[in-house]
């Protein structure tokens, strides 16, 4: 189940996803790359990573993933992910994302007390929609007069590279923030995680996504990517399995699609 936060939360917070299974057999689960990072709240002590099989923390944050992060889930459990806007960690957190690119960041390390009642209302069953309402006011409360020209920067960037569905040049950049190229670059790393070029092309790889799930006349992947401003198929190809981990076909074959950026692998 996704929820929408709050509408005064949307340039902060994606979307929340509510994921639960009572039973007993173990859920593989893909978490890819979309440009965001966000905080995983569980009930439960069963979450793993994929192969290596390490215990993951029942709450944690993530930062901006390197292509794709596998996890097990073990028996009944509960949990919220809470898919942030890609800058928000570095409010949340104070720390530079570009530090956090690909790091799980235990939340009892950071904020224990402050997110502990929402574990408590995952373990005792508390309705998703009723943890959600508390997390908005929880959110709502920490952004009060912590927005710096610096985010709001760094968020006019961001839209104008999605409105342009990545297809945004470092000379645009320029004559948009007023910054050279490698200055850009540097705020841009320390907020989002990631490099202007490779924001750009995460972008343009998810709006190929969307125009292949909205294919209703059955467009060739060809046709598709050069409509979302692919070169050439093969550099999609490559795009997609460095991020995803599957071709294009394999996704669209992937039945239980919980969010933009996250599966259950069957």
């Amino acid at each position: 189940m996704q929820i929408k936060p709050s509408r005064h939360l949307s340039s902060y917070i994606r979307h929340y996803i509510f994921l639960e299974d009572a039973g007993s057999k173990c859920k593989n689960l893909r978490l890819f790359t979309d440009g965001s990072t966000g905080l995983i709240l569980s009930g439960s002590q069963s979450l793993y990573t994929g192969i290596s099989k390490d215990h993951l923390p029942p709450s944690f944050f993530y930062g901006q993933p390197a292509g794709y992060k596998d996890f097990t889930a073990e028996g009944a459990f509960s949990m919220i992910a809470v898919v942030f806007q890609p800058y928000f960690l570095n409010m949340l957190l104070k720390i530079s994302s570009k530090e956090a690119k690909n790091q799980i960041i235990s939340a009892e390390d950071i904020l224990k007390y402050e997110l502990l009642p929402f574990q408590e209302y995952l373990l005792t069953g508390k309705d998703p929609e009723f943890i959600i309402t508390q997390l908005n006011h929880f959110f709502t409360k920490f952004l009060a007069g912590k927005i710096s020209s610096d985010h709001e920067l760094i968020k006019a960037v961001q839209q104008l590279m999605l409105k342009n569905k990545g297809s945004v040049s470092s000379k645009d950049l320029e004559l948009f923030t007023g910054y050279s190229e490698r200055h850009l670059e540097r705020k841009f790393e320390h907020y989002m995680g990631l490099t202007p070029k490779k924001y750009g092309s995460i972008v343009r790889l998810h709006h190929f996504i969307n125009l292949m799930k909205k294919n209703v006349d059955n467009e060739s992947t060809a046709g598709l990517s050069h409509d979302a401003g692919y070169t050439d198929q093969s550099h999609l190809i490559k795009d997609f399995k460095n991020n995803i981990g599957l071709t294009p076909n394999q996704y669209l074959k992937t039945e239980n699609k919980l969010a933009v950026n996250f599966i259950e692998l069957r």
